[in-house]
């Protein structure tokens, strides 16, 4: 057992992290990497299940060079997704993003990764313990230390089931969305519009999209919903349908019924697995269901404590954000915690703002793209009159859409107020139902799919390309006015240079 200080307590840490998946591994190691102690405390004595098994290139590409994993990835053999494939929209015939459709991505960093998450985790969990890491499973967290107006440390059940207590400059909190320590923080806001419910099981020798589109995700829409077809390994496939929540009373107590009855319903899915068999031992043995709920935490930190991940907020499938965000947001708190334990003149309030601006910003993007992507009574090409119509914007349809997905269609000083957030974006969901419409949507005329899509992943990169850069990086301006940019190493926050 850790041995106890003389006070009671356990000897102090600079930085506490809760959680030991995507976000909070992230977050430790970019802190410990800077030289201060790092305790990382896990809930489970082993990586558990989990879904969230498709990455982007921002996550392979920009994250994990900064953690020093890529090799290990490489090694793990996981299947090359080059981009997406759906069958969404009008179209009867799926249409396909490739993310090498993106200057920015063309070449080696073009690709991501379908993963096995209890492998993916594994890995980025032994790298916080080679990183310097301390790693402390089967801990339960609860409570936590208050002194002088700020959170100070955290009180928990180690694995032996005894209480003990860790003090620290700060606290950072991964532990998803069942998070305990969220409410602390602020209100969790549900989103009204997206309220989804997924039921996903895992089959064997299910079929596979014709080369080079074998690895992509498939997304399929049909009447009441559509479905995510992952391949992850040859012969294993990850299969989910996410239905809205006003069709929950249709799920039975027997949820591999429930599902095949949905595959039954969606002809592409249905093909896919026409000889394949579902898996019933093992951890992809379950049929597991989850309300896939859009939330945001009214705030993200308080002096002391910041949420990261899942514990701050949650979009939706169907954009493989999920990772994404729990990664960029770990390595957007270690910015602020690296520059708050440096010392100096950091201004607290400064540097975890910028961290929940940006975080917020992100989320955004995905968001408000949703808000147009889940009407799939168009042709794919007709998203950039929709978002024309939803930002009531009179710029062209196609910088229309871009401004949507990019998060920059409103202010970004609403961005703090979560409620205030979802409740603009309210009435916008009505009008997204194809028997609401009012008047039909035109196609976009003219233009290439291809420079629509360079633009759509060049916000998601920005950071994959400053890694490639490194200290070749050119100097950022601030995203937000008076806001702060990374310092060439990209592991704190400094004041932006004056424009020339």
């Amino acid at each position: 057992m850790t041995p106890q200080s003389t006070n009671g307590h356990r000897d102090s840490v600079d930085c506490v992290v809760v959680g030991a998946g995507p976000a909070g591994c992230t977050a430790a190691t970019l802190i410990a990497m800077q030289g201060h102690k790092v305790t990382l405390l896990e809930r489970e004595t082993t990586p558990k299940y989990k879904i969230g098994e498709s990455l982007l290139p921002a996550t392979i590409h920009g994250i994990c060079p900064l953690l020093g994993v890529s090799e290990e990835i490489k090694k793990a053999n996981f299947i090359l997704k080059h981009g997406g494939t759906f069958r969404w929209g009008k179209n009867p015939n799926p249409w396909v993003f490739d993310f090498a459709s993106s200057q920015k991505m063309a070449g080696p960093t073009s690709t991501a990764y379908q993963v096995e998450r209890v492998v993916f985790d594994r890995i980025l969990l032994e790298n916080a313990r080679k990183k310097g890491v301390s790693v402390r499973v089967g801990c339960k967290v609860t409570g936590t230390l208050e002194e002088d107006g700020r959170v100070a440390g955290l009180t928990f059940l180690n694995e032996q089931g005894d209480a003990e207590t860790i003090r620290a400059k700060y606290v950072v909190d991964g532990a998803g969305h069942e998070s305990p320590l969220a409410r602390k923080v602020g209100e969790r806001i549900f989103s009204k519009y997206f309220q989804n419910i997924a039921v996903f099981g895992y089959f064997e020798n299910g079929g596979r999209l014709p080369p080079p589109l074998s690895g992509n995700i498939f997304c399929a829409a049909f009447d009441e919903g559509w479905f995510w077809y992952i391949p992850l390994r040859k012969e294993l496939t990850s299969v989910g349908v996410v239905i809205d929540k006003s069709k929950a009373g249709e799920l039975t107590n027997d949820l591999p019924a429930s599902l095949a009855r949905y595959i039954e319903k969606c002809k592409p899915i249905k093909d896919l697995l026409k000889d394949a068999t579902r898996v019933t031992e093992g951890i992809y043995g379950e049929v597991r269901a989850r309300k896939d709920y859009s939330y945001a935490n009214t705030k993200f930190w308080i002096p002391g404590l910041a949420l990261i991940g899942d514990s701050a907020c949650f979009v939706d499938p169907v954009f493989s954000s999920g990772v994404h965000l729990a990664t960029y947001s770990g390595l957007q708190v270690a910015r602020s915690v690296n520059t708050y334990l440096r010392g100096g003149k950091a201004n607290e309030v400064a540097i975890f703002d910028e961290f929940e601006k940006r975080y917020r910003r992100e989320y955004a993007n995905f968001y408000d793209f949703l808000l147009a992507f889940y009407n799939v009574e168009q042709e794919e090409t007709s998203y950039f009159w929709e978002a024309k119509k939803v930002l009531g914007a009179k710029t062209p349809e196609d910088e229309a859409f871009i401004n949507l997905v990019g998060g920059v269609g409103n202010n970004n000083e609403e961005l703090f107020d979560a409620a205030a957030f979802f409740e603009q974006r309210a009435e916008l969901g009505d009008t997204l139902f194809p028997e609401a419409a009012a008047e039909p949507v035109a196609p976009a005329a003219g233009g290439e799919r291809g420079e629509f899509y360079r633009k759509l992943t060049s916000e998601i990169t920005a950071m994959q390309i400053n890694s490639l850069l490194g200290s070749k990086r050119p100097l950022e301006q601030p995203l937000f006015e008076d806001g702060l940019v990374p310092t060439r190493d990209g592991m704190h926050w400094a004041v932006a240079a004056a424009k020339a």
